[in-house]
């Protein structure tokens, strides 16, 4: 297992990154993040997700355009949009998708692979772009890169107060 107060250092740690080196992914590192996303919980086991891997640089500014808040998706080596399949889990695709997202996310961290969550963009545009049935629901597109620059400072968060209620 691992030491629960290093984890916790780890999660706190973890950034959003919009830029990126303009090296590739190491292929083992992909794999490793793609693994982390397969082996993600489902309800059912049903694991209602496909990911599609996007290295063409024409399609990454295509992306980066339907992205509102995502412009540096155009700098990213490659991306990986995750798609929920709604007929293998018509009630829980968005939350299983949503765990994969993280779980990939929390994957590329650790690999000091930076990556950031796209989530207001043209989803109906970005589908027919990346050939994603209409039926199917695209969750988000994550950008992946080795950080560039400097890791940024923490936000300010909530405190606990704020954020429970004991009943």
């Amino acid at each position: 297992m691992l030491n629960s107060e290093e984890f916790f250092k780890f999660l706190k740690g973890r950034r959003s990154i919009r830029a990126f080196q303009k090296k590739y992914i190491e292929e083992d590192h992909l794999n490793m993040i793609l693994e982390a996303g397969r082996w993600t919980p489902s309800a059912s086991n049903r694991q209602p997700w496909q990911f599609i891997i996007i290295k063409n640089k024409e399609i990454l500014q295509k992306i980066s355009e339907l992205a509102i808040y995502g412009k540096f998706l155009k700098r990213a080596p490659l991306a990986i949009a995750i798609v929920g399949k709604t007929s293998a889990s018509p009630n829980w695709y968005v939350i299983d998708t949503s765990l994969v997202s993280m779980q990939m996310m929390l994957m590329a961290w650790s690999l000091n692979i930076g990556t950031c969550w796209i989530g207001s963009m043209n989803r109906d545009k970005a589908k027919e772009l990346l050939g994603i049935d209409k039926k199917d629901y695209l969750l988000t597109i994550l950008p992946f890169g080795y950080i560039k620059g400097d890791i940024p400072k923490p936000t300010l968060r909530k405190s606990i107060s704020q954020i429970t209620k004991e009943i």
